[in-house]
């Protein structure tokens, strides 16, 4: 019998501390949707969904005609279910790993590295940089999500260095003085920029751990008092610091930007932009790597001097952050999420209500699909029989295949789907 093409898969679940809990995530949501035998404990955090072949996170195949086990194994017996120009560009591995995210306490600041930069954190020090890859990524919210990302304006930094005398003895004078005077001067002011973060990242503990304590303090009084914090972006400073008492990276909300994304906005993240996801669910596409450096909120290693050497000093607002996503000309169903790199794009499919009979139109790529919202049933010459979809059932549709849905949910659906659109 000619191999199935098209099959379900049952995603593994990573319980990480800053998950959200029990039903409150859209991650267990989505895996009791996909799987209604799945026991969801009420007191443990469900953080992240992984869809795709990765090693600490592969998928099984739901369908017990097919003698491999997990995605992983499958794609290395038929590499060319990847699409020619996938398998030849990514050495035959799926080169996307493919998430939803359910946050409730912020995720460490970090950045990832450009592939240049990976190789050598991977020679060098294989223990805290496990692959030599890039690791771009992309966030698009299904609930209204909150994180940092990126610099701020330079006047934005410069007013919370001025109205918080705990940042700025951090930051110390020198370095103040050298950003403030840069203004107008682009290459200056990475420079200065650089120099600032540089300082407080190198503060010594005992240091930063008094002048945090006195600013909490500070703001918690003036917040009691029925004063307004906002000059001291008092509320955010308080969150992050009840989750991480005495973290240098509660500081870092003076540098970098809040962005909030209503659902179906998204941000990417580029090699070397600082960021951290404080709150919220998103679907996250990204290159398939595990190479993280970080900055703050966080318990594990940081790598200062890596991160202070590799960052993009690049002020910009917020909203320059979100990025744009293209209805796609060939299919009205179709919001295309496109970044500027090879290996991932994620398009988000909506099926409106007046629709019952929708093709998921074929594409020179594998990728993976997952059902929000909605139920059909999914026919695919290369599925061999029916495969019943409902909220957080996910695919596997080989390069070349398109896929029919009879939908039966009287609201239409909504899935997203990750491809290599090359």
């Amino acid at each position: 019998m000619e191999e199935v093409r098209v099959f379900p898969l049952t995603c593994a679940v990573q319980n990480y501390a800053w998950g959200k809990i029990g039903l409150d995530s859209e991650v267990a949501k989505l895996v009791v949707g996909g799987d209604p035998v799945a026991v969801i404990e009420r007191d443990k955090p469900y953080a992240e969904l992984w869809m795709g072949a990765h090693p600490k996170g592969d998928a099984q195949i739901k369908d017990n005609r097919i003698a491999q086990t997990t995605l992983g194994q499958w794609i290395a017996h038929y590499p060319a279910c990847l699409g020619s120009k996938v398998k030849d560009a990514f050495q035959g591995q799926l080169p996307f790993l493919f998430k939803v995210l359910s946050v409730n306490t912020a995720l460490s600041i970090q950045a990832h590295p450009n592939k240049e930069l990976a190789a050598t954190l991977h020679a060098q020090f294989p223990e805290h940089y496990p692959d030599n890859n890039h690791k771009p990524e992309m966030a698009i919210a299904l609930t209204r999500f909150q994180g940092l990302c990126g610099f701020r304006p330079v006047d934005e930094i410069l007013g919370f260095l001025q109205a918080v005398p705990e940042f700025h003895a951090l930051v110390g004078r020198d370095a103040a003085e050298e950003l403030r005077s840069s203004v107008g001067d682009e290459v200056r002011t990475g420079r200065a920029l650089k120099k600032c973060f540089t300082k407080m990242m190198s503060c010594e503990k005992k240091v930063f751990v008094d002048e945090l304590n006195e600013l909490v303090k500070r703001v918690t009084q003036e917040g009691a008092a029925g004063k307004d914090t906002s000059s001291s972006n008092g509320d955010l400073l308080l969150r992050l610091h009840s989750q991480y008492p005495g973290d240098i990276g509660c500081f870092s909300i003076y540098f970098l930007n809040y962005v909030v994304l209503e659902p179906g906005q998204a941000m990417f993240l580029g090699a070397n932009e600082p960021h951290a996801y404080i709150y919220g669910d998103c679907i996250e596409c990204m290159a398939c790597s595990d190479n993280t450096v970080r900055a703050g909120l966080t318990r594990k290693y940081i790598d200062v001097n890596t991160l202070c050497e590799m960052l993009n000093y690049k002020p910009a607002s917020a909203s320059s952050k979100i990025f744009p996503c293209v209805p796609d000309p060939a299919d009205p169903c179709v919001t295309l999420y496109d970044p500027p790199v090879p290996d991932f794009t994620v398009m988000k499919i909506q099926v409106p209500a007046s629709v019952k009979d929708y093709t998921v139109a074929s594409v020179d790529s594998a990728s993976i699909l997952l059902v929000i919202e909605g139920d059909a049933t999914a026919t695919s010459a290369a599925a061999f029989s029916d495969v019943t979809l409902t909220r957080g059932s996910v695919l596997f549709v080989s390069a070349n295949e398109s896929v029919s849905l009879q939908v039966t949910s009287q609201s239409g659906m909504t899935l997203f789907r990750a491809c290599s659109l090359l």
